[in-house]
């Protein structure tokens, strides 16, 4: 009966029959509820630092591919160059092929003209010769 009457008036006895404000029933299901948050506070705290690991690992593999992206673009700029490079000294000898080719040409008719009048020459010579 007193305890009917203490309840009444919002008073209570805990299991250490202390007086207590909060039926017992309730304050277990507040103590279940604390010891819950407490579990989902320490869950995101976790979470929280995976997704931090994984954020810096993100980062870092985007860093990586930043660097690899540049040194293809640096490859392929410099294979272009060398195609372009190429290109230009195959133009080069091309031009000093004909440029010799030119002189070739100038050479074999020179040579052509000077068989020619050597032959004349020894002719003449022999004409002279024949009529001495």
């Amino acid at each position: 009966m007193a305890d009917e009457a203490l309840a009444k008036a919002g008073l209570h006895f805990d299991e250490l029959n202390k007086i207590r404000v909060l039926e017992p029933e309730v304050a277990q299901q507040t103590r279940e509820l604390k010891e819950e948050c407490k579990d989902f506070v320490d869950s995101i705290g976790d979470f929280q630092k995976i997704v931090g690991t994984f954020i810096q690992m993100v980062d870092s593999v985007a860093s990586e591919v930043e660097k690899e992206k540049m040194k293809a673009i640096g490859a392929r700029n410099l294979l272009k160059s060398m195609a372009k490079q190429r290109e230009a000294k195959e133009q080069q000898l091309q031009a000093l092929i004909k440029e010799k080719r030119m002189e070739l040409e100038r050479l074999r008719i020179q040579y052509d003209g000077l068989q020619k009048v050597e032959g004349e020459q020894g002719d003449f010579l022999d004409q002279l010769i024949s009529q001495n």
